[in-house]
C-alpha cells in the first residue's frame, strides 16, 4: 500500500489526514526500520507492507469505534506501538498508555514519541498482570486494546481489569476469532465483560481476514484478577 492509496483508503472510511500527520507516519516508518536493525520489532519492513499491515490495520479500529471523543486508551503488549500510536497520530486528542514487558521496546517507544512530537503518551515497562493490579491504573481506561497478543481467554483477564466500568476492551485479531470467543466465554464474564460487537472484514489489497471484538465492561472486576504473572497464559479461566 503506497502513501496515496493509504490516504485514499482512509478517506473512504471517513478518516482524513493532514500533511503533518502524513509526515509523522513517514517518520514512524523510517524509525521503525532503523531500530529494527538493532532489535526485533517487526518482520515487516518494506514500506508498502508497513503502511498496510501496521498503519492501516491499526487504524481499522477507528472504523468500528468512535475515536472522536477524548479517550483514555491503554494498549497492552503494543510491541512497536501498534495499534495505539497510529491511532494517536490520526486522533491527536486521545491519551495513550502502553504497557509492554520488554524494556528495549519501551526505549524504542520513548524515542519514537519524542521524534514524532507526540504528547499525552506514557510507556510502562511491566507485565500486564502486575499493571492491572496497580490501583493507579486499574479500571482507569475508557478503552483497552490488544492486537494479536494472546488468546481471548487470556486477553480478557489481562485487559478487562484495566477497563473502567462502562468502558470497552477491543481485541484486534486475524481469522479464528469465533472459536476463541467460545473458549473465552467464562473468562469474559468472570472479569466483568459482555461481548458487544464482532466485526469481520478484509484488509484491502491482500484480502486477508481481520476481526475486531468489542467487549463492554459491565461489572467491576473481582479483586483476585488478574492472577499473578504467567498464570493467565498457563491456566486460562475456564
Amino acid at each position: 500500500m503506497d502513501t496515496n492509496t493509504f490516504l485514499k483508503a482512509l478517506k473512504e472510511q471517513g478518516i482524513e489526514l493532514n500533511d503533518n500527520q502524513l509526515q509523522q507516519f513517514q517518520r514512524y516508518f523510517e524509525i521503525l526500520v532503523e531500530w529494527n536493525e538493532k532489535m526485533n520489532l517487526t518482520a515487516i519492513t518494506d514500506q508498502e507492507g508497513v503502511y498496510l499491515k501496521h498503519f492501516y490495520d491499526s487504524l481499522t479500529a477507528a472504523m468500528y469505534f468512535d475515536f472522536s471523543e477524548p479517550l483514555r486508551i491503554c494498549d497492552v503488549g503494543a510491541g512497536a506501538g501498534f495499534p495505539s500510536l497510529p491511532l494517536k497520530i490520526a486522533f491527536p486528542h486521545v491519551k495513550v498508555t502502553i504497557v509492554d514487558s520488554l524494556k528495549k521496546r519501551i526505549t524504542f517507544l520513548n524515542h519514537l514519541a519524542h521524534e514524532l512530537g507526540l504528547d499525552d503518551v506514557a510507556f510502562y515497562h511491566d507485565r500486564a498482570e502486575n499493571f492491572g493490579k496497580n490501583a493507579k491504573f486499574r479500571e482507569g481506561y475508557d478503552l483497552v486494546m490488544a492486537r494479536a497478543v494472546a488468546r481471548m481467554s487470556v486477553l480478557s483477564e489481562l485487559c478487562l481489569p484495566l477497563t473502567s466500568k462502562g468502558g470497552h476492551f477491543m481485541a484486534m485479531k486475524g481469522p479464528g476469532l469465533a472459536e476463541e470467543l467460545e473458549d473465552a466465554k467464562v473468562a469474559i464474564q468472570t472479569v466483568g465483560g459482555e461481548v458487544k460487537d464482532i466485526h469481520t472484514f478484509s484488509l484491502p489489497e491482500e484480502e486477508s481476514e481481520r476481526n475486531i471484538a468489542i467487549i463492554e465492561k459491565r461489572r467491576k472486576t473481582p479483586k483476585k484478577y488478574p492472577r499473578k504473572a504467567g498464570t493467565p497464559n498457563k491456566a486460562p479461566i475456564q
